[in-house]
């Protein structure tokens, strides 16, 4: 496994993330969120100021740099920061403004990330937000998202994007058993993301396959337990990255997790 898994934080500068807990619509609580994150230990704040939760509907760019530019701006002076989004404007503002690595779950900004010299996520995502859950289809899930990752692994490299992390998109366009599955295999992609100097990201905090594997259907905010499991999963399948809401469990399940193995390796 990764001797050391970051964490990053979620900071959603919307009203319609899918976890109404994490929705932050005023720049103070934006920031004070992201700040909370960085002293619970994260690596890294991922501002987003446009929902990509299944059926969300596009921001216009102007309201999208409202959003996330001043708050970007502020929690750079304290630590790394990254922003989600798809579109080139706002992620050239947002470098502009200090951050150091692009999330881009529509996986078409990679030139832009090589050109900025900065940190890029490629994601993989079957179809658009809006529509990505109406009915993903997969002959073979796990070889389709590798031979994606991989092409863009390449692409990246092209492009001499100075870092990279490689996240197969749970949750997007997929249905729970495609997730389960890509989880199953994580370490095919950790293998992969080797090849070629990268990692993998992993994301399923408080996602919806999450509430769906019990005896009844769980709500958001009842989906802590199987986020912390997944993570740990993750982890122990050597990931470089995991994306998450609640960063004091994740930042404490790294520790419980990691420092025994670094005992043990030293």
């Amino acid at each position: 496994m990764a001797l050391s898994p970051m964490v990053m934080g979620i900071v959603n500068v919307t009203p319609d993330s899918f976890f109404p807990d994490s929705r932050t619509l005023a720049d103070d609580d934006a920031v004070a969120r992201g700040r909370a994150h960085f002293l619970a230990g994260c690596d890294i704040v991922d501002v987003g100021g446009e929902s990509t939760r299944p059926g969300a509907l596009a921001v216009e760019v102007d309201e999208e740099l409202d959003r996330v530019l001043d708050v970007i701006a502020t929690l750079a002076k304290e630590g790394p920061v990254s922003v989600d989004t798809q579109k080139e404007v706002v992620a050239r503002a947002a470098v502009s403004a200090g951050a150091s690595v692009i999330n881009d779950v529509s996986s078409s900004l990679c030139e832009v990330a090589g050109e900025l010299g900065v940190g890029y996520v490629a994601m993989h995502r079957q179809g658009e937000s809006a529509t990505m859950q109406v009915s993903p289809t997969y002959v073979d899930v796990v070889s389709e998202v590798g031979n994606f990752l991989e092409s863009m692994a390449r692409r990246a490299r092209d492009a001499n994007v100075p870092q990279l992390w490689l996240d197969p998109g749970i949750g997007f366009g997929k249905t729970t058993e495609h997730n389960l599955v890509l989880l199953a295999h994580c370490d095919q992609f950790v293998t992969l993301a080797r090849e070629y100097g990268a990692g993998v990201l992993i994301g399923t905090s408080r996602k919806r396959f999450l509430g769906g594997l019990g005896n009844e259907q769980l709500d958001v905010d009842q989906r802590f337990e199987g986020s912390l499991a997944t993570t740990a999963w993750a982890m122990l399948q050597g990931v470089s990255m995991v994306r998450v809401h609640d960063a004091v469990a994740a930042v404490q399940l790294r520790e419980l997790l990691v420092r025994p193995v670094q005992e043990v390796v030293a």
